[in-house]
């Protein structure tokens, strides 16, 4: 396994129409100086419990933002909503829409280092995680 720059993940970041925001690192599988480590948290639901979601409109343009080299190289965004339904959402160059409905949304941004020689070989994975609060015009 590649050792990777830090001990931990990096920290990621969304942005809606300029503003930047945090996430919530979640379960995630690391390697640092020869050593690995895996750490198994909540889903985002449990997580993000007391952390005020993000407001935006529906339809608004969301970027995933992670400043970190070699940058992660598959990428998986799971959405949740309140009564438990999921659903893996398409994203294009790390930008996805947020929900026409309104309503509070769970995201869970799942991303990995794969190795760029050894096939099916990961050097990293994490899952940030962040709350959407959809409000209609």
């Amino acid at each position: 396994m590649e050792n990777m720059q830090f001990p931990h993940p990096p920290e990621a970041q969304i942005e809606i129409d300029g503003e930047v925001y945090p996430t919530v690192l979640g379960t995630y599988c690391w390697s640092y100086k020869n050593t690995g480590e895996c750490v198994d948290t909540a889903g985002p639901v449990e997580l993000l419990k007391g952390e005020a979601p993000i407001e935006t409109r529906p339809g608004e343009e969301i970027k995933f933002v992670i400043s970190y080299i070699p940058e992660p190289n598959e990428f998986h965004l799971m959405q949740l909503t309140e009564d438990g339904r999921e659903e893996e959402v398409k994203t294009e160059s790390n930008v996805f829409k947020a929900p026409e409905k309104s309503g509070t949304y769970y995201y869970s941004y799942g991303v990995w280092w794969m190795d760029e020689e050894r096939e099916n070989v990961s050097n990293g994975d994490a899952f940030y995680n962040f709350a959407l609060e959809v409000i209609g015009d």
